[in-house]
């Protein structure tokens, strides 16, 4: 005597293991798409941070410069200013040597 069934038993039992291994072969198959998904857009989510993170860096540095060229800028306006008050000042007292200069 065997432990196993025969005739059309056997093969309902044989054919329900066969159905259950494709089924489990699919949720497999489905199970690993889903971890390289999951791989594929941790390493999205990773290159987004690390592209976040340089835009900050980029940021931070064009706001540097920005600060410092309109310090330059403020301090070349203010140089100018004094330099037209001197020009200014120079072409007064340049008419007046003049005016002088014709009035003898």
């Amino acid at each position: 005597m065997t432990d196993r069934p025969s005739g059309p038993l056997a093969q309902t039992l044989s054919s329900d293991i066969a159905a259950a291994t494709r089924r489990l072969q699919a949720a497999l198959e489905a199970l690993e798409s889903a971890a390289e998904r999951r791989s594929e857009a941790d390493r999205d989510e990773d290159e987004l941070a690390s592209r976040i993170h340089a835009l900050g860096v980029d940021r931070s540095r064009l706001a540097d410069e920005l600060d410092g060229s309109l310090v330059r800028s403020r301090k070349l306006e203010r140089t100018n200013r004094e330099i037209a008050e001197k020009l200014d000042a120079a072409i007064g007292t340049i008419r007046s040597v003049l005016d002088a200069e014709d009035s003898a």
